[in-house]
């Protein structure tokens, strides 16, 4: 077999993985996947723990423990899902050491009903680096409005973030910007920026996804030649949009005071159109300095049938362009497509967080002690 995932990881992309639970923890498959498949970081979201949490009984101990204390559902929630983040941390912390603090992180997102309230979204971030208390964390902040100014404080107070769901290329400048203002914030406190590190998750085929949804609708040929190419183009064009900004001289200042690049992550790289190829997100956007966080199946299918060919995305903007520009042309308005997704975004998020407090709390019922 070629060993498509190690050179994935020679052309400078991180592999993450885009799930976590107690039992990869205990089995020792998270230790086997860093030890076989090159794997480098943990990415984690309300979906990923509410899927953790209601499936088998890993949880069992922990939560009769709680449910004798008698702790709310939130509290339960946050011990155990950040017990998690910290035991995926401590299985990382070798590649965190060796790679200077730029793998081997776990990320962790903010409760999704802030998503809209920048104080409390920085008061959460605080609170859950705070409750996991490791070095190789990662603060999961939404790219949404509110959520750009939370970025910037976050980052000042020299909290390394993950900022999540980003689809739109107007979006992602914000989010750079918030970063680079971070930095500055963190410097004027006297910080060391050398340990504030951040990734921002473009997210990739939901964008397809929605267009391709469009596309179908209008069921001409014209548009069906357009099928299945914005999502990577959208991705290409953020990456134009990283080399720009990681080019500027306000960013050389900051790198010359210690400042790490925050690296663009392709998020949503599971294909969700079984006409496409499993690896379409991961080999069409092998790119320096860059992470690929990957749901367990894409990982595997990368294995078996990835085609790294070096840098697939340097040299392609012009072309990403006229795909964007292609889609246009048909009526399908890219604005509107982003504009949807965020909020579809961080609707679904609420729903998981939301289902994730109603089998929570019914785990705690279950194992509530009897009184007496």
């Amino acid at each position: 077999m070629t060993d498509a995932l190690k050179r994935l990881s020679e052309e400078g992309v991180a592999i993450w993985l885009d799930d976590l639970s107690r039992k990869r923890i205990t089995s020792g498959n998270l230790a086997e996947l860093i030890d076989q498949q090159h794997v480098v970081g943990v990415t984690t979201n309300p979906s990923i723990f509410q899927k953790a949490i209601s499936q088998g009984d890993g949880y069992d101990t922990q939560l009769t423990d709680l449910a004798a204390r008698k702790v709310t559902v939130e509290e339960a929630i946050r011990m155990i899902t950040t017990a998690d983040v910290r035991d995926a941390a401590d299985i990382l912390r070798p590649v965190f050491d060796a790679t200077g603090g730029q793998d081997g992180r776990v990320s962790i997102e903010v409760d999704p009903r802030l998503a809209h309230n920048t104080r409390a979204t920085v008061a959460e971030a605080k609170q859950l680096a705070w409750l996991v208390d490791r070095p190789n964390t990662l603060i999961k902040i939404p790219a949404t409005e509110a959520g750009i100014p939370a970025i910037a404080e976050t980052i000042g107070l020299g909290i390394s973030v993950n900022v999540t769901l980003i689809f739109s290329l107007e979006r992602y400048r914000l989010v750079m910007d918030a970063f680079l203002t971070g930095l500055v914030k963190a410097k004027e406190r006297g910080l060391d920026l050398s340990q504030i590190h951040s990734v921002a998750s473009f997210f990739v085929s939901r964008v397809d996804t929605e267009i391709d949804k469009r596309i179908d609708a209008l069921g001409t040929d014209e548009a069906k030649a357009a099928r299945g190419k914005a999502g990577v183009a959208n991705a290409r064009l953020a990456y134009q949009a990283y080399e720009e900004v990681f080019s500027s001289d306000r960013w050389s200042a900051l790198e010359k005071a210690g400042a790490n690049k925050q690296r663009p992550l392709w998020a949503s790289t599971g294909v969700k159109d079984k006409a496409y190829k499993a690896t379409l997100y991961v080999d069409e956007l092998v790119a320096p300095n860059t992470v690929n966080t990957m749901p367990e199946a894409t990982l595997f299918a990368t294995e078996e049938q990835g085609e790294i060919r070096g840098n697939a995305v340097a040299g392609t903007y012009e072309q990403a362009r006229a795909d964007l520009d292609a889609v246009e042309k048909l009526g399908i308005k890219y604005d509107d497509v982003v504009r949807l997704l965020e909020e579809e975004g961080v609707e679904k998020f609420e729903a998981s967080w939301t289902d994730l407090l109603k089998s929570t709390e019914a785990e705690l019922k279950r194992l509530a002690p009897s009184e007496g």
